[in-house]
């Protein structure tokens, strides 16, 4: 799970953040010009950039500590082998769709975090009264199944693209994407100038994507982060074409931290930065019930799926700890959003300590403490590159494919409203509206069996009120001759 320290800051760094256009730099020679939103375009400048490292920064160490924290509690409080951290899927919505990159969404960061920690409160809720898991099953399961899918496909998109990831995908004026990974791109737009798959940091990261998908083939231990591991070595040389320290302002600035090593960041820009003056608005509600209803797929099946895969589950399918576990992933999540993050989930990873013997709390305990550990070396985990970052979204994406074969392809009113879930998620770069649309395409088709079969109820009782009637008469009738 090391992997998603620096992954998760990356992707919530991407929404720009609390940062805004009064942390640009004045225009060069003309100090008295303010600067406009087009400073925040491209990341270059100076002011903006230095903002952009300082957030990441804390959200190195908000990631770090809601995962210490949340693991701890799981294992001191639930006494179950499950380890959690801020989730995949939740972070990327709260960055693209939510606040969007760099602040180009509807909704502001501050009242996004709000949102986030207001889901948490509803959800501590549902779980404290024993709805969680009644609430998920309200969701067709075939509609759940390709939710996964979905959020796996957008992971992976999101992965390909230049801003977080490898750099494979690019913007074009005639088919919207196109194959990239240029040596030059257009700073604003992102389209290529030239050069097509003659950019260094692509083959480096396919290099890095190539071994640790040799690695999970060969289901080698910590495989997802060796991967990483390697192109952020590499990428650390100075006076390299992969190199993220180039000779320029910003990047003499990030080798003079980088080179601390060893240093205990304190979060100065994303803690507590909520506001709730915006949730008059109805696109905060849907991004809230969005979050929500994510969450609840995602950690209540994953949570279920880790303690049948370690036997831990009785004859009803429930588990021992299970009220205490659900109330814990649940307030982690509030915890997470005062700190600047987003959604708490349990990790599919948690097999991998479940495999190898873990059955108490203790597993749960260790993972945080190594999670204690990595806020020590901050300086390390900010200067891992995108396209080292990439590969890793591109195969967690690919993780999430497998229950894909779960659906119900033979029945055609299942299949389309799971293929229309599956396919705009990533098409839209909207989870939300893969949600929405699959849903409906679900009532649409199925209307008609549920008008007819609420129509056989409702003659089958008046039926049955007849004959008791009938049968009341017959009986009357005799006695009266009598």
């Amino acid at each position: 799970m090391a992997y998603i320290i620096s992954v998760n800051a990356a992707i919530l760094t991407d929404s720009g953040g609390p940062c805004t256009v009064h942390d640009c730099t004045p225009v060069p020679g003309n100090s008295t010009v303010a600067p406009g939103p087009e400073c925040m375009v491209g990341m270059s400048n100076p002011g903006y950039q230095q903002c952009l490292a300082r957030t990441k920064s804390d959200l190195v160490v908000a990631t770090a500590v809601a995962a210490m924290a949340a693991s701890f509690a799981m294992g001191a409080l639930a006494n179950l082998p499950l380890a959690l951290a801020p989730g995949m899927g939740a972070n990327a919505y709260f960055a693209y769709n939510m606040v969007g990159f760099h602040g180009s969404g509807s909704i502001p960061y501050r009242t996004a975090l709000a949102g986030v920690m207001l889901e948490g409160i509803v959800f501590f809720a549902l779980s404290a009264v024993g709805l969680r898991s009644k609430l998920a099953r309200l969701i067709p399961r075939n509609i759940r199944l390709a939710s996964a899918v979905g959020i796996g496909l957008f992971l992976a998109f999101t992965g390909l693209q230049a801003n977080q990831g490898l750099g494979l995908v690019g913007a074009s004026p005639t088919t919207l994407v196109t194959l990239t990974a240029c040596s030059e791109t257009d700073p604003v737009t992102g389209a290529c100038l030239g050069g097509t798959l003659h950019s260094p940091t692509f083959w480096l990261g396919a290099a890095g994507f190539l071994l640790t998908a040799t690695c999970l083939a060969r289901d080698v231990k910590g495989g997802m982060i060796y991967g990483i591991v390697f192109v952020t070595a590499v990428s650390w040389i100075r006076g390299t074409s992969v190199t993220v320290f180039p000779d320029t302002p910003a990047g003499n600035a990030g080798f003079s931290y980088f080179k601390k090593i060893v240093d205990f960041h304190t979060i100065e820009s994303t803690a507590g930065q909520l506001s709730f003056g915006g949730f008059r608005h109805g696109n905060v509600w849907l991004a809230m019930l969005t979050l929500l209803y994510v969450d609840v797929l995602d950690t209540t099946s994953t949570m279920y799926s880790m303690a049948e895969y370690g036997g831990f589950t009785d004859g009803a399918g429930g588990f021992e700890g299970e009220y205490r576990a659900f109330l814990v992933d649940a307030g982690s999540t509030v915890l997470s959003a005062a700190l600047g993050s987003t959604t708490v989930t349990t990790y599919i990873e948690s097999t991998a300590g479940i495999r190898e013997g873990g059955r108490t709390g203790l597993t749960a305990i260790t993972v945080s403490a190594c999670f204690l550990a990595s806020l020590f070396f901050s300086p390390l985990l900010m200067s891992v590159p995108p396209w080292a970052v990439g590969p890793s979204l591109v195969l967690v994406g690919a993780m999430m494919m497998r229950v894909a074969k779960d659906i119900e392809w033979g029945d055609m009113k299942e299949a389309i409203p799971s293929f229309v879930t599956m396919a705009l998620m990533p098409l839209t770069f909207s989870i939300a509206n893969g949600i929405i649309a699959g849903l409906g395409v679900y009532v649409a088709l199925h209307w008609y069996d549920w008008a007819n079969h609420a129509c056989g109820r409702v003659g089958k009782a008046l039926d049955d009120r007849r004959n008791q009637v009938a049968a009341a008469t017959a009986e009357v009738g005799p006695a009266q001759d009598v």
